[in-house]
């Protein structure tokens, strides 16, 4: 078998089998198929496509690359959440903790930011001393000894998924449904996980702009999940607007800290309790939603999802001082508040916009290995449909300095946009894509 006639079969349109498809990410793994045949099969899928078969086929290659963690003495079913991105989601610092402490052990390898969206592990670095580079038997360790583990992605896992994804980004590819679905799955099948909610975003501030695009990609991984004998959900969430108040490393971990307290953005609060229902009932601790969301809830409320958020900070070297009070994480030399220049309804907040801000401000990377500022960012004090008077507060900007403090606050300003007549707010989810 020769790379050129798998690059030629999917070129000229047709479906590749298994055995070609296992053949080029092998040999592009091993090194043995170039960069530039490896971009040329990358642009034929696509411009081609590959329908949910050879999507599945090419998931289980790429997972296959690397180690697969196998956690089933550990738990009877391992459920694991992603999202595909968004400005100011947070969500699995509550989450993670949230799930485990309702009884549902959560292991998770999470990434860093790249654009205008956060990473987890860049937010929970935050905190001194806290480690994200656990190797795979201290993983398994922590998993079974304390149920919650959040580390950085192991690179022995789905490696082919590294390299792919690094020529994407550069060759144009990196719009690819079938490449996002393979990408996404192939880390969470290596990573252990029987059964997934995934959270996909939708909007401005999102990778899918449009329902359309969104629901295409959340089927497709759907359809993955289920030709591999695992159980999914997709959720289509908003991302329109910033997601809670919050953007930036230490603003947001503030902020998931402030609703594992049980207080905090309402949207911010309530998308979180809604991922964390689904995954209970896909983990079969309650036998349906609103069982689990009683459960989910209690946990909030009697303050086990703060107590197991502490438990995981502390097992993994993190300063357990800096959560338990906030106020010990970094701060900008420069706070500015922006008051409203006008009186009237909010009618959009541009997501991107904010989140491009908070990377102009250092609060994210614009290619991998650029440093983090983790003191910096931006809370957005209102949500679209909000009635807002001329002089109160619109917007806090965080800056290292005061060029870049000015230049974020005519942005921002842009980013709002207004109305005199009432403007419905937006919704938090579109809808839910299951195997039923």
């Amino acid at each position: 078998m020769r790379a050129v006639d798998v690059i030629i079969k999917k070129r000229d349109g047709l479906e590749l089998n298994r055995e070609e498809i296992a053949f080029f990410i092998h040999g592009y793994t091993q090194g043995d198929i170039p960069d530039y045949q490896a971009a040329a099969w990358a642009m034929a899928v696509l411009l081609n496509g590959m329908n949910a078969r050879e999507t599945t086929d090419l998931t289980l290659s790429m997972a296959a690359s690397g180690d697969v963690l196998d956690l089933s003495d550990i738990v009877s079913i391992v459920v694991d959440k992603h999202s595909t991105g968004g400005v100011g989601d947070k969500t699995t610092l509550v989450v993670a903790p949230l799930v485990a402490a309702c009884g549902l052990p959560v292991g998770k390898m999470s990434g860093r930011s790249l654009g205008f969206s956060g990473g987890t592990i860049d937010k929970l670095e935050t905190i001194p001393g806290f480690r994200a580079d656990l190797k795979t038997d201290e993983f398994i360790n922590q998993l079974r000894e304390i149920g919650i583990v959040l580390t950085g992605q192991s690179a022995d896992l789905a490696p082919a998924d590294g390299k792919l994804y690094a020529l994407r980004d550069v060759t144009g590819t990196v719009q690819s449904l079938p490449l996002i679905a393979s990408s996404i799955m192939s880390k969470k099948i290596a990573g252990g996980a029987q059964a997934m909610v995934l959270d996909v975003k939708i909007g401005l501030g999102a990778f899918m702009p449009t329902l359309k695009d969104g629901r295409q990609l959340a089927e497709l991984m759907v359809n993955i999940a289920q030709l591999t004998g695992r159980k999914a959900i997709a959720i289509l969430s908003d991302m329109n607007q910033p997601l809670g108040h919050a953007v930036g490393n230490s603003l947001e971990l503030h902020e998931a800290i402030q609703i594992l307290h049980d207080i905090g953005p309402t949207d911010f609060r309530e998308h979180c309790i809604v991922l964390a229902t689904h995954m209970l009932t896909l983990g079969k601790l309650a036998e349906n939603l609103d069982k689990a969301r009683v459960i989910v809830e209690n946990a909030l409320r009697d303050g086990s999802a703060w107590k197991k958020f502490r438990q995981l900070i502390i097992a993994q070297g993190g300063n357990v001082s800096y959560v338990d009070d906030p106020s010990n994480l970094p701060k900008s030399p420069i706070i500015k508040t922006v008051p409203s220049p006008v009186t009237g309804h909010i009618l959009g907040i541009h997501a991107r916009e904010v989140g491009e801000v908070s990377v102009m401000l250092g609060a994210g990377r614009l290619k991998k290995g650029d440093p983090i500022d983790h003191a910096v960012g931006i809370i957005i004090h209102h949500k679209v449909g909000d009635f807002v008077e001329k002089g109160q507060p619109l917007f806090t900007i965080h800056a290292h300095n005061h060029q870049s403090c000015e230049a974020a606050h005519e942005r921002l300003l842009a980013a709002h946009a207004w109305t005199n007549e009432p403007f419905q707010p937006l919704p938090l989810f579109y809808g839910i894509i299951s195997q039923d």
